[in-house]
């Protein structure tokens, strides 16, 4: 099964505000000040479902397939 009903997507709140959001517990967005409030007011109010859309929603369109691979020591 694939999607957003194998909840994929999760987040922390850290400090001064900031919402951590991981897909498959890697960390793909950090929100901060104005935002971050907005957004953490929505996830309190939703439920597991609604989560997930906000989040997925929020971080964009990451997942595309175009996403810059990290280099490894030998290409630098």
């Amino acid at each position: 099964m694939s999607g957003l009903s194998d909840y994929p997507f999760s987040y922390k709140l850290g400090k001064e505000g900031k919402v951590m959001i991981f897909y498959n517990d890697k960390q793909v967005k950090v929100i901060n000040g104005k935002k971050s409030k907005s957004l953490i007011e929505k996830l309190e109010l939703a439920n597991e479902d609604e989560e997930q859309v906000i989040l997925s929603k929020i971080t964009g369109n990451f997942k595309r397939g175009n996403e810059r691979k990290a280099k490894t020591k030998k290409e630098i």
